[in-house]
């Protein structure tokens, strides 16, 4: 079983790049993140086409999170328990879906950005990470025996060997001991990272800005992870990114995550 994860930077203008790339890795999940979509606009009939079906849950232009699957999807739900909201009034955002697919408990996460160390939002990004550090542990103690994996866009680079810069990155987010600690609480709930022993770095990103020729430069950053629960970690046998998918005229600036399972 192969499953995925792309922070796709709008799935209408990337839809086609998109099933081309499920087609061409032959992916049997896939998590999305950032659809920048309603509901009703989510373009489902290439997916169906492809032999996929879809939940999605996107409330605006912004944000948005999706699983796509040619396994079966049971069991929907959107976002966890606890988690913030955001805006005035305060509501929850599409940042999270889950759903189980082939037998596994994916959920497709779009973590906040804190935007910068003393924006609301950062308050905002620590207090929904720790409410998803508490679910993963609550899931870990009502259903051990369930693969589970939490992959997306988390936001953060939990090593220094995660960012090209540590010296550019100073007083910034994504680094912050904060951010990194919130990442390690969900690795102490029982989760791990089932990608990193195989995709080593220094020098290995999932994430290239737009800007300052930041892909070509090779200034990237690694903040795309699927953190597996013990179930899942032991039947993961290789995973890679698929750096030539941040190639070409209308990419996303993310690169897809693949994760290979036994069965």
């Amino acid at each position: 079983m192969r499953i995925a994860t792309w922070n796709v930077n709008s799935i209408r203008a990337r839809v086609d790049r998109v099933t081309a790339f499920l087609e061409r890795h032959d992916v049997d999940v896939l998590a999305i993140q950032e659809t920048k979509c309603r509901d009703d606009q989510f373009p489902h009939l290439p997916f169906e086409a492809a032999g996929y079906e879809v939940a999605h849950v996107g409330l605006n232009q912004w944000n948005g999170v999706a699983i796509a699957s040619r396994v079966g999807l049971q069991d929907i739900q959107i976002g966890f328990d606890g988690m913030p909201g955001w805006g005035d009034p305060i509501g929850a955002e599409a940042r999270a879906i889950s759903a189980v697919a082939g037998g596994v408990r994916v959920v497709s996460l779009y973590v906040p950005n804190g935007r910068s160390l003393d924006d609301p939002h950062m308050a905002y990004k620590l207090d929904w990470l720790a409410h998803l550090a508490e679910y993963a542990g609550d899931r870990l103690t009502a259903a051990p025996e369930e693969p589970t994996v939490l992959m997306g866009d988390w936001n953060i680079a939990p090593e220094d060997e995660d960012v090209w810069s540590m010296a550019f990155y100073e007083n910034r987010t994504h680094v912050s001991e904060p951010e990194r600690a919130a990442f390690r609480a969900v690795l102490d709930a029982g989760f791990s990272d089932v990608t990193r022993t195989h995709t080593p770095g220094p020098g290995t990103y999932t994430y290239w800005d737009y800007t300052q020729l930041r892909f070509p430069k090779r200034q990237g950053m690694r903040i795309d992870f699927a953190l597996g629960s013990p179930a899942f970690a032991a039947r993961v046998t290789d995973a890679f990114i698929d750096r030539d998918e941040r190639k070409g005229k209308g990419a996303s600036d993310h690169a897809p995550v693949v994760v290979d399972l036994a069965p």
